[in-house]
This record gives structure tokens, C-alpha cells and sequence, in this order.
């Protein structure tokens, strides 16, 4: 990732920013809950969701048919295009989400089936416990090499016992080996699947719940019963989640809030269901802000600098209102680059391409503020730019330019290669050799040799509930880590600050539940001190991977982290409070409170950030459930590394 997102305030006087604030909050952002509603109940929203995509024109076809409306008329065409554009990625965003979820669903499901006690295995097949293992033993060794095979051993009297949850008992073991292990999960999956002899399936199962090894051990039934519900729970939540709302739009005006207080003040609710929808309903947090407008090209924004010298940012549509720019000085310099690479464009009659501008995109946001008065005085104007951090210096523009060029080349020779082409396709043409004639041009840029890590050198990070971030340096050409790093280690003096963050959240929680008791309307914000810690982090960890010459930095995918977590701390208040839902839910309470609560999604864009200033690349991975911190950053970086040289 090269691109990178920053911010600046805009400035303006009462009459723009009361112009801009009906337009968006009025009219823009009333078009874009009028599109959300109606995809809503589209009566082939169920088959969109089986296909997990909506079809490419169907949000314009709705926008130009609302457009004749006068509620949502005049607006100019960014507006439309930017309505028409948010709602198709949060639809997209939201199908995607559905389809993930429902794989997990399946395949948990799948898996709860599979999963049983031996004793419960003994009892399908009719087998003994000796007789599957030895039936275990023949399955591998024909889908296996021999030295893939380990047998668990008991552990000796004299080891201490390992405090690990049922589901990482069987990292105490011995692994198969990278290589395969993937390749004989799915072979015994497979073979459970196509078959349907009883002692097979039932010694695959076995398999599989030990890791795919035959295990000499006496099965532990309060754990195997812990990692049962632990699958249970999961699934559970799962459905919760499928059965989430479909995307909304922003009630500014707290009309639906109202109507829901309304009608529970007036009724009693049918069932609990129906009660807790009203809950949440009331006690959701519903924006005051509008949605923000995009300008996706860099040349729909003019930048100039006032009588003053301040630098002054114009929009096309809205180009008879100018706004000025209040920013940081550590970011002055990026705006600087905008307003140069225009006047070097203007100054050299076109004969530059804007597609090597610094500045890729933008976007309008107005951010929440506090106290009484006009909604466009209380709340203040930002400017959020997408910039790629390859075109600040001459040799990443070089880079730039190339890969630009060979994408025109490519579109260009497809187009020729169909023959007999028509007067749009010659125009087209004309317009793209037209474009790769301008990218040859470059702007003037400092030079800063690009950074150039070692491929086989990776920087594997694993996020945690205990641990909000771990590092592991390693060498995956001979699967050896170089250094580990943990959260204390990478925080160095500051380390404290985590531990006050911890507090501030108790303190922050504490409140909040007070507030709640009394009614009180009065939010509480944490401070920025979180934010701040993962810069700290992001750093560090750049500055690691610099230091090791490190090809990349191996990032885990968010996907199912918390529900694995919810679901993990659900287990362990079942097992520890039977059969009492009340004291299950104040154990789960203390136990979040007792580890560290974190953002992991802001903790990942902090690094991301940082890693594309100092042009280093970052990859996925998905971490793995079972294993110490340590354990799954080496892995999460091994198993990257080999899935690189395996697409290639």
C-alpha cells in the first residue's frame, strides 16, 4: 500500500459553509438514505445476497430516477456521482460481510458436526479407541509422507502443566511441518466428505480435533466440552450477525428515533426480540453530521493562494466558494505539492499528466463539534486527501510512470487487436496515446533512493487479547526467527501509557454505566491517548523492519479476530459460573475489564501508514488461532512468505 490519507480543516465565511451545509445535510445526504431504503427492499435483494453483488447500474438507475424529484433536484453532478458511488461501496461492503459470515457459518457448522468426544466416536462406529487409532495411522500414511506422522506422547509428571484454553493444547505438540500441513487439513476434509464408510469418517474426526495426529492421550471431557461450546457460541453469534439490519442512511433530524420512542412509550412489545429492537434503537447514537461528498479526481479541485499567501482549495461544482486550508506543518508540505504540481500543469499548457499528481482523491466531511447554534457554526468543515507516497521523490514517480505506461500500452493493444474499430474506439485511442505521450513529462521531483528490503526478511505482526500487538523478525528462507519483540518491549519507557489507557477505559466504562442508570444523555469520549499508542507502535515497528532490512511487513486480516475472542471469553465464563447466566455475564465483564481492549482496525491502519511512508510493502495473513503471541506473528510471517513463492 502507497497511499496514505490526510487532513486539513477548511475555512470559510458563514454564507459558504451555510450553502454547503443544506446542500449536503438537505438535499445529498437525504438522496443517499432514499437509495439505501429502496435497495433495502428491493425485491431481488435475497438473490443479491446469494450472489453477494448488486448489479453495476442499478444505484445509477435509482439515482437518475430520483433526481426528477424536487426534494433531492439541483444538486450538482459530484453530489450525484458521489451519492451513487458511497452507496454502492457500502452495499458491496455489506454483501461481502454477508458472504464471509455465512462461509463461517457453514463451515463451523460443518465442523460442530464432526466434532466429537472419542467416546462418542467409539460409540458410531462400533469400533474401539485402539482400533481408530490404527485406522488413523493406515489414512496417513497413505495421504501422507511417514515423517509427517507424529504420535502425541503423554507428558511427563515432572513438566508444569501449560495454561493454555482447549483450543491451543494441541500447540504443545509437535506441528507437521509447514509445507503439508494445509495440503492434509483439506485432504482429510475432503476424504470425510466423499466418503461414507462410518469408521472412516469417525477416524478422520479424530483426526482432525488432534491437529492430524494420532494422540496416545487420555481425552480431558471438561476441555473437549469447553471447545464444544466454544464452537456453539460462535455459531450462535454468527446468526446474530446474519441477522443484523440491512446498511441505513443518517437520520439528522431524529425523526425514526422519535417515531421508536413514540411507539414504546404507546405499546408493549409482542416478545423480547421485538423489545430489544427498540433498545437499540433508542439507545443507538445517531450522526448529526451528513455524509461526506467524494471528488475522486485530483482536477475537480483547484488549488491557488490568497492576497494572504495561505494556500485556498476550490471544488467543481461549487467552484464560486473557495475555502482555506488549516493544517498541521508536519502535512503543509503535501499541500504545498498539490498547489506546485497544478501551477506546473497550467504553466506548461497541459502538457503534463494529472494522473502523476501527488493528490489522487478527496473528500468533504464535516466532523461533530460541540454547543449551541447553527449546525454549519457548531460543526466545522475537513478535507480528507488520498496522496501516493511513490510520487513525493523522482525515483518512485519513475516507478509510477512505468507502471502507468504499461497499463495504456496494454488497453491500447486489446483495442487495436479487435480491428475495424469505429470512430469512438480511433478517439479513444487517439486520447490514451495522447496520455502516454504527457506521463513521459515528469514533474520535478527531490530525489530519495527507494527502500529496498530483503524478500526473504519478514516483520510478522499478531494482534491479541491480552497482547494488543507482538512482533516476530524472521528469516523464512530458513524458518528462523531473528528477534521477537513484545508490546513491552516495543514500547520501551512508554510502556506505562498502555497501563493508563487501561485505566481510562475502566474509569470511561464505570461512568458510562452510571450514566445509564440515571438516563443521563451526556456521552463520554475517550481521549486520544489510545491513537496515540499505536503511532508509538506503528513506529516502532517500521523502524524494526527497517533495521532488519525486511522485505515486508505481514499484517493479520481483521476478519473473525473478535469473534473468536467473544467466543473464547464466553466459554470460559460457562465453565467457570454453570448454569447462572447472570454471574456467566459478570465474569465475561471483569475478564474484558481485567485485559487489554483494543482497536485493532486503527491499530493496523496506523502501520499500514507508516510502512507506506518509508515505501515498505505490507501483506496479509490469517493469523492463526492456537499458539503463544510469539508463535503466531513467526507463523503468520512463514505461512506468507510460502504463499507468495506458491502463487508465483
Amino acid at each position: 500500500m502507497s497511499q496514505i490519507t490526510i487532513q486539513c480543516r477548511l475555512v470559510a465565511s458563514a454564507s459558504t459553509r451555510q450553502y454547503l451545509w443544506k446542500l449536503m445535510a438537505e438535499q445529498n445526504t437525504p438522496l443517499i438514505n432514499e437509495l439505501l431504503e429502496q435497495l433495502g427492499h428491493h425485491p431481488d435483494l435475497e438473490n443479491w445476497r446469494q450472489k453477494a453483488k448488486i448489479p453495476a447500474d442499478i444505484v445509477k438507475q435509482l439515482c437518475l430516477t430520483l433526481k426528477t424529484d424536487s426534494r433531492y433536484s439541483g444538486q450538482p453532478s459530484r453530489f450525484y456521482a458521489s451519492a451513487i458511488a458511497l452507496v454502492n461501496y457500502t452495499y458491496k461492503s455489506w454483501l461481502a460481510l454477508m458472504k464471509r459470515l455465512q462461509s463461517q457459518l457453514d463451515s463451523k457448522t460443518y465442523w460442530l458436526e464432526m466434532l466429537k468426544s472419542n467416546a462418542e466416536l467409539v460409540k458410531i462406529c462400533g469400533a474401539s479407541l485402539d482400533g481408530i487409532r490404527t485406522k488413523a495411522t493406515e489414512i496417513l500414511t497413505q495421504i501422507a509422507p511417514v515423517d509427517t506422522i507424529v504420535t502425541q506422547q503423554p507428558k511427563s509428571s515432572k513438566v508444569k502443566k501449560s495454561k493454555k484454553s482447549a483450543l491451543s493444547q494441541i500447540d504443545s505438540v509437535k506441528h507437521v511441518p509447514q509445507t503439508s500441513d494445509r495440503h492434509l487439513f483439506n485432504t482429510l476434509f475432503e476424504t470425510y466428505r466423499n466418503t461414507e464408510d462410518i469408521l472412516t469418517r469417525c477416524t478422520i474426526s479424530y483426526l482432525l480435533k488432534n491437529g492430524c495426529k494420532v494422540s496416545d492421550k487420555e481425552e480431558d471431557c471438561e476441555k473437549f466440552t469447553q471447545r464444544r461450546r466454544k464452537v456453539e457460541i460462535q455459531i450462535e453469534r454468527l446468526k446474530e450477525q446474519l441477522e443484523a439490519r440491512i446498511p441505513k442512511g443518517r437520520d439528522l433530524t431524529n425523526t425514526k428515533w422519535l417515531q421508536t420512542l413514540f411507539t414504546a412509550t404507546q405499546n408493549v412489545p409482542q416478545n423480547e426480540t421485538e423489545a430489544k429492537s427498540w433498545q437499540n434503537s433508542l439507545l443507538r447514537q445517531s450522526s448529526s453530521v451528513p455524509f461526506p461528498v467524494a471528488y475522486e479526481g485530483s482536477e475537480e479541485m483547484t488549488w491557488f493562494q490568497n492576497q494572504k499567501g495561505r494556500i485556498c482549495v476550490k471544488f467543481n461544482g461549487i467552484s464560486e466558494h473557495s475555502f482555506e486550508v488549516y493544517c498541521d506543518n508536519r502535512q503543509l508540505h503535501w499541500f504545498k505539492r498539490f498547489l506546485e504540481d497544478q501551477q506546473i500543469k497550467r504553466n506548461s499548457k497541459n502538457q503534463h499528466s494529472s494522473s502523476l499528481f501527488t493528490l489522487r482523491s478527496g473528500r468533504i466531511a464535516w466532523q461533530e463539534g460541540e454547543g449551541k447554534g447553527e449546525p454549519w457554526n457548531v460543526h466545522s468543515l475537513t478535507l480528507y486527501c488520498c496522496v501516493d507516497t511513490r510520487l513525493w521523490t523522482s525515483e518512485g514517480t519513475e516507478q509510477v510512470k512505468q507502471e502507468r505506461a504499461e497499463e495504456i500500452t496494454k488497453i491500447i493493444t486489446r483495442t487495436e487487436a479487435k480491428g475495424n474499430l469505429n470512430s469512438k474506439q480511433e478517439l479513444f485511442i487517439k486520447r490514451k496515446n495522447s496520455t502516454l505521450s504527457r506521463i513521459n513529462n515528469s514533474f520535478p521531483r527531490p530525489s530519495q533512493p527507494l527502500y529496498k528490503g530483503k524478500s526473504h526478511i519478514l516483520v510478522g505482526v499478531s494482534v491479541g487479547l491480552k497482547q494488543p500487538a507482538t512482533v516476530a523478525v524472521v528469516d523464512s528462507i530458513t524458518d528462523k526467527v531473528i528477534t521477537y519483540q513484545s508490546i513491552k518491549q516495543l514500547l520501551g519507557d512508554n510502556y506505562k501509557l498502555l497501563n493508563r489507557q487501561q485505566r481510562e477505559k475502566q474509569t470511561l466504562s464505570h461512568k458510562r454505566q452510571i450514566a445509564q442508570i440515571f438516563a443521563s444523555p451526556k456521552p463520554f469520549e475517550e481521549s486520544e491517548l489510545g491513537e496515540y499508542i499505536d503511532r508509538l507502535l506503528a513506529k516502532k515497528i517500521v523502524t524494526l523492519a527497517q533495521t532488519y532490512s525486511a522485505g515486508s511487513i505481514v499484517l493479520p486480516k481483521l476478519g473473525d479476530i473478535r469473534l473468536q475472542v467473544n467466543s473464547e471469553i464466553q466459554a470460559r465464563a460457562e465453565q467457570k459460573c454453570p448454569d447462572c447466566l447472570e454471574a456467566q455475564k459478570n465474569y465475561a465483564k471483569q475478564y474484558r475489564h481485567s485485559v487489554h481492549q483494543w482497536s485493532y482496525g486503527r491499530l493496523l491502519e496506523c502501520i499500514q501508514t507508516q510502512a507506506a511512508k518509508a515505501g515498505i510493502v505490507i501483506e496479509e495473513g490469517k493469523q492463526p488461532i492456537r499458539g503463544s503471541p510469539h508463535q503466531k506473528a513467526k507463523e503468520l510471517a512463514i505461512a506468507a512468505y510460502k504463499s507468495r513463492h506458491r502463487v508465483d
